[in-house]
């Protein structure tokens, strides 16, 4: 168990203390297995550096190097001496002390200031007593234990969990407090690895934040992309037992390393396949485009997706969600339902209706009821009040981390997949876990050795492969890497049934919700704004603590003189110039397009005639193909440029109605 988060003086080649972190032909091994070699890069104070990489290729590791708990292999590493190292613990002791003591822990220059103090009054050392406490002054000590449970609130405790023994709070509140007290240290190198894992969105967000504001060096292994983007400066990525610096945030990685597989074929036609996922999410988005509030982030999203699948590539995880058996509509209602907990309401009045096509994702502050009304839709709570009304043919796929528990830790990947399926071969449970890297000896190996993300893979596998028509995930993308959450973003865009989904992955909710929904107050209200509003609801949220739903004072009513009418209709007048051409934008794109579409459907007419396909008719075929291969890039092109003009109009129009 780790004790100490705040490490000083670690260093490895004494007498050499350049201002940075340095390696240099650095070569790392656990055991036989070589993690990388001949790494030489240099981190310069202030950088914050995102760690990536595929699991076992040594992100921990270089951590417990740094740290000084393992040696290198060959070359060496250095860091300034003086330099504090602050480090995330994954353990934390079940004992009575205070919550906000053990966040106060973290600061060990306070605590040995607070221990000398003790002493000095012990004594009666008065000119001792004076220098301490002007010490204490001189570090922000007296404020330290505001600074504590400012941590705590914005990691999502309650008023009141400072003072509850640590032996009070669950695994995953214990990881918070873990954060917290890392967050306490004041370092000048930061290590965090996978400090997402146990927060909802809102804790996310305000951690990101937090750490942008970091004065000190931050090396962070992270599987959530839009974290990465937001707050690192440079990627460390490791693959092929090679570590290399780039500069620049996760999304501009990508860019470089799908240039550098671009050239490869086998890479190239798995790239057409996920755009080829993407496509159907086009059509989809293409027809609400104009109309839901969400168009402009969703845009944003498509576009980088088109930017993100070739940089994974060569993931080992590919898999689809096959049609449901059934497609009832609806599939599921709910009346005025209250649910919660032994007679007492979490979410109340809550009304639902989900049918096919539907994507909704779930937001709202810790503790407000998301799990408990995914809960209520699964079937796993019954309601207090209200009605739950199923359709006869309703399949539900549900994933939760408790599931991950009920997995039996003897058996193999293979034996839960038969025994969930028995009509399916042991080679085609193995070809089909392979979709999710489950692949050679690993499928047949018991799963109680599993880490977190190999058990969440499973899971997720078995739900896959029951054809569900309706998917209820929450946080599902918890201790998954990188590539396996790119490949369910992916899959998620063909799904045809519908879909809730709680997530502190913003990625994932951009790419597969249609629309969002709010968790607040005991209520369930339709959000209208993407995660960028969601965000800013949520800063007003805290600044108005105890109000559930921010609300802005009403504007004292103004009578509009004559100067005031002339001045607001020639506004009008210039909102409607600047709204005019880019109307006409979008009619001429809406004509090429079905312009486009209308030549596509008879190319297809003439491509679905037999007699084309006899030997004599080959050149007329292969004509038509080569037609129907530049016709269909010509409508990607309109497409998206029809989905520009309208997110142009749409934000024209927003502005136009805004005072």
């Amino acid at each position: 168990m780790l004790q100490a988060l705040c490490y000083g003086n670690v260093t490895s080649e004494e007498g050499y203390n350049p201002r940075m972190l340095h390696f240099d032909h650095l070569t790392l091994r656990r055991g036989p297995r070589l993690l990388f070699e001949d790494a030489t890069f240099q981190i310069h104070p202030g950088q914050k550096v995102g760690l990536t990489g595929a699991n076992g290729t040594g992100k921990s590791s270089l951590f417990a190097l740094i740290l000084g708990e393992l040696q290198e292999d060959s070359g060496h590493h250095s860091l300034p001496a003086d330099w504090t190292i602050a480090h995330l613990a994954q353990e934390i002791p079940a004992s009575t002390q205070p919550a906000i003591d053990y966040v106060l822990d973290g600061d060990a220059s306070l605590r040995t200031l607070q221990q000398q103090l003790a002493q000095a009054e012990q004594r009666g050392d008065g000119e001792r007593i004076a220098h301490l406490h002007a010490e204490l002054e001189h570090i922000g000590g007296y404020q330290a234990e505001s600074r504590a449970a400012r941590l705590m609130a914005g990691l999502g405790f309650a008023p009141g969990d400072e003072r509850r023994p640590l032996a009070d709070f669950s695994g995953g509140w214990r990881m918070r407090l873990n954060l917290a007290r890392t967050l306490m240290c004041r370092s000048e190198l930061l290590l965090l690895d996978e400090p997402t894992n146990h927060l909802d969105l809102d804790a996310v967000i305000w951690l990101e934040g937090w750490l942008k504001s970091y004065r000190g060096t931050l090396l962070l292994i992270s599987h959530d992309r839009e974290f990465l983007d937001s707050v690192c400066d440079h990627i460390l990525h490791i693959e092929r037992q090679r570590a290399t610096l780039y500069r620049g945030n996760y999304s501009a990685f990508e860019r470089l390393r799908a240039e550098q597989l671009a050239g490869q074929q086998a890479a190239y036609e798995k790239q057409q396949r996920e755009i080829a996922h993407m496509r159907a999410f086009v059509d989809r988005f293409r027809a609400k485009a104009s109309k839901a509030r969400q168009a402009q982030s969703r845009l944003k999203a498509l576009e980088r997706m088109q930017q993100i699948a070739p940089a994974h590539v060569d993931s080992p995880f590919h898999f689809t969600f096959r049609p449901p058996r059934r497609l009832p509509h609806p599939l599921l209602r709910l009346e005025e339902c209250s649910a919660g907990y032994n007679g007492q309401a979490i979410v109340e009045h809550a009304s639902l209706v989900l049918a096919p096509g539907d994507r909704l994702g779930l937001l709202g502050p810790n503790g407000a009821g998301k799990s408990t009304l995914i809960r209520l839709l699964a079937g796993e709570l019954a309601p207090l009040t209200g009605a739950r009304e199923t359709a006869q043919d309703l399949a539900i796929g549900y994933f939760a981390q408790h599931q991950l528990e009920q997995l039996h830790p003897e058996h193999s990947p293979v034996e839960h997949l038969l025994q969930q399926d028995p009509s399916l071969s042991e080679q085609e449970a193995r070809d089909y876990l392979g979709g999710f890297g489950f692949a050679g000896d690993q499928a047949l190996a018991p799963v109680g050795p599993f880490s977190g993300g190999e058990k969440s893979r499973l899971v997720l596998a078995l739900l896959v492969q029951q054809r569900p028509n309706l998917l209820l995930l929450d946080e599902p993308t918890n201790h998954l890497d990188l590539e396996m959450r790119q490949a369910l973003a992916t899959a998620l865009q063909d799904f045809e049934g519908a879909m809730v989904i709680v997530s502190h992955d913003r990625h994932l909710l951009r790419t597969a919700c249609d629309r969002l929904a709010l968790v607040s107050g005991g209520r369930l209200t339709p959000f209208d704004g993407d995660l960028d509003d969601y965000a800013a609801w949520l800063s007003d949220h805290r600044r108005n603590t105890g109000n559930p739903v921010p609300q802005t004072a009403p504007a004292t009513p103004k009578r509009e003189t004559a100067e005031d009418r002339k001045a607001r209709k020639r506004a009008e007048a210039e909102r409607r110039a600047r709204l005019q051409p880019l109307k006409k934008r979008l009619a001429r794109c809406e004509q090429a397009l079905e312009a486009l579409q209308d030549q596509r459907r008879a190319l297809e007419e003439q491509l679905a005639d037999s007699d084309l396909y006899q030997a004599e008719n080959k050149d007329r075929l292969t004509e038509l193909l080569k037609q129907k291969a530049a016709l269909d890039q010509q409508i990607e092109e309109a497409e998206l440029e029809w989905l520009r003009a309208a997110d142009a109009v749409e934000t024209a129009e927003k502005e136009a109605a805004s005072p």
